[in-house]
């Protein structure tokens, strides 16, 4: 299954089913009361009527309640560490590290995002997140996927001369990554990608692109996580309630951003680039740079 939160002429916000190139809405508040719902009742309640998908706007999928990032990708984690002259440290091996970024600066399918006045050096990165559907802590592994009500598109916006600056501190990111967080343009669900498992806790066979003003700047693959959803739920659940609405990104995978693809030289991105991920069964996110 398939679900969006969308604007209509009718409402600014209203969960929906996505079922092909058509709409359904559903009656509910928002995506955490189709949480609660449960994914299957939900559908359920789907309406008969329907709208095309160029009928609505999509908007973020829902607001986070938290919004943590991982870096579970190797390739793209020996290619940052090369780029700052240096091996992948031996911790990266032990367990999945994540950060905490900014939940209230969120953005959906389509919207203009917003190009920060103190960084000369925007970059996108390509990402999958997953929705905590059910709360829990101390989650096992092979248990997490219990805990997930979906996958969706994730671009971790991000202003990497500030971002360098603030790690070569000690700290962050912080202010690097704090001004955009876009998903969507769906949150599909488990059994949609049933056929894709890899057999670890959370991972499928999806492939993903980038691609900046129509061309492909990134390839990688979904399966490609050197630690898994399950692995990396487990971790953040250790000791803590994960609730409903934490979402939590993959990090980026291999050559899924501009920082990797230029050796931190850039070119960077400008102020009307067009920059679209896509995610096999899950869709598209287009996002425009707004002016500087």
């Amino acid at each position: 299954m398939k679900f969006a939160t969308i604007s209509t002429l009718r409402h600014t916000s209203q969960p929906a089913l996505v079922i092909e190139d058509r709409v359904h809405t559903l009656p509910f508040a928002d995506m955490y009361a189709v949480m609660e719902a449960g994914a299957e009742k939900a559908a359920k309640k789907a309406s008969k009527d329907s709208l095309s998908v160029d009928e609505v706007k999509f908007l973020s999928p829902l607001k986070p309640f938290t919004l943590r990032d991982g870096y579970a990708f190797e390739q793209h984690v020996m290619t940052a560490n090369r780029n700052r002259g240096r091996d992948v440290p031996k911790e990266w091996y032990e367990f999945p590290v994540f950060y905490f970024t900014n939940p209230n600066a969120v953005f959906g399918h389509d919207d203009e995002i917003p190009y920060p006045h103190y960084t000369n050096a925007m970059d996108y990165e390509l990402e999958i997140a997953v929705v905590i559907g059910k709360g829990g802590t101390n989650i096992k592994p092979e248990d997490a996927p219990q805990h997930i009500f979906g996958y969706t598109i994730f671009n971790d916006w991000s202003a990497r001369d500030v971002q360098r600056k603030e790690m070569a501190v000690g700290l962050g990111p912080a202010k690097g990554k704090d001004f955009a967080s876009a998903f969507g343009p769906v949150i599909v669900t488990h059994e949609a990608l049933a056929d894709r498992s890899t057999g670890r806790p959370g991972v499928y066979n999806l492939e993903m692109s980038a691609r900046v003003n129509g061309v492909e700047m990134s390839r990688g693959n979904f399966k490609d996580m050197h630690w898994s959803f399950g692995e990396i739920i487990a971790r953040a659940s250790d000791s803590v309630m994960l609730h409903p609405g934490d979402v939590i990104g993959s990090g980026t995978v291999g050559t899924g951003c501009l920082l990797e693809l230029t050796k931190f030289q850039g070119p960077w991105l400008n102020e009307g680039d067009v920059v679209e991920l896509e995610v096999e069964r899950i869709g598209i996110l287009r996002n425009q740079v707004g002016r500087r």
